[in-house]
Formats: C-alpha cells, structure tokens, sequence
C-alpha cells in the first residue's frame, strides 16, 4: 500500500493490517506493561487470533471512515503506532493517539508520524479539528502534543478508570488554520 519515509533513521509510516496479526502480536508482548500504563491499547490481544481481531475491527473502522491504525517500523520491526479515533469528516473533527514499546521511546518518531496524519487529516480530508487526548500523568504524550503545537483546553476530571483508579484526561487540540499556519513557518 504505502511506506513513508520519517527520516534518515529508517523509521517508516505505514498501514497496520490484519494480516500483520503475528508481528502486532510481537510487538505487544514487547511493550505491554509500558503501552497500558495509561491506556488499555492491544491489552486484550493475548494471541494472534485475538490480534488479528483486534486490527480487524480497526479495517471494519477504516472501512467505515470512523478509525485507523498506521504502524511505525523502525529498521524493518513493528514499534508502535498512530491512529485515528472519532473520525467525523462530515462534522469536520478527528481524535488521534499513538502507542510506542519502549525500546523505540526518545527517536521522536510519534511526533514525526503524526505530523503526517494531521497533515492527511487536514489537507487531504478537510478536516479543522484534530483532538489529543491523554492522561495527565502521561508526560511523554502531553509533550508530544506540546510539540505539535496544540493548545490544551482544559481537563476531564477523574473520567477515565484505568487500573482500578480515575484518571484526570487532558484535552488538547489544534484547527486547521493554526496547523497550517505553523507549517509555513517552519
């Protein structure tokens, strides 16, 4: 389908599908424990059938214009990703989030795929929001965000039990307007 370069690092962008059940599997089992600090992402695929009902439900998604995963190989292995959630393109507006395993934290390749699906989301798709939502106790996400140049709007108290314990979710976005204004100046 596609493979976009993210740099010099052979860091790549591209589709996770359900045939990549065994690799995302892999992948998982690797980060685990670190990807569901936070969130419960791929905590209920413990093998490769439920991996690949897992990326399945995500094509039914894509399918759908609601969702999608792109995966992020680094030298040719599966480390992470980034995706789309809440996808609305009759409203205009988009969720995004990633997930990394640990060995491939601190490259900077969450920032730099996602600069790629916001610019898709808003050049090629139309649309003007774009959402990052994250736990507050999740430094490395809320970062990323800072990063991109969204601009935090408040937080959800206590609305997201994860582990036995309420967590606080921030609320960061950016428009359209101001993602592209950010491009022309970099």
């Amino acid at each position: 389908m596609y493979a976009i370069s993210l740099g010099d690092d052979g860091a790549e962008l591209r589709p996770l599908e359900p045939w990549h059940a065994e690799e995302f599997l892999a992948h998982l089992d690797r980060g685990r424990e670190f990807i569901n600090r936070f969130v419960p992402f791929g905590s209920r695929a413990t093998d490769v059938v439920t991996a690949r009902e897992a990326l399945q439900r995500y094509a039914d998604w894509r399918a759908a214009d609601t969702a999608s995963l792109h995966g992020l190989w680094l030298e040719g292995k599966l480390v992470g990703g980034v995706l789309f959630l809440n996808f609305d393109a009759e409203q205009g507006n988009c969720e995004v989030g990633c997930w990394l395993e640990p060995a491939a934290t601190g490259r900077g390749l969450i920032t730099r795929a996602m600069r790629v699906l916001i610019d898709h989301a808003v050049d090629n798709r139309g649309m003007h929001r774009v959402e990052w939502i994250a736990a507050t106790g999740n430094t490395p996400s809320l970062n990323i965000a800072r990063r991109l140049g969204m601009t935090c709007e408040g937080v959800r108290r206590e609305s997201h039990l994860h582990h036995g314990v309420r967590q606080d979710l921030e609320v960061w976005s950016v428009l359209a307007p101001e993602w592209r204004a950010a491009r022309a100046r970099s």
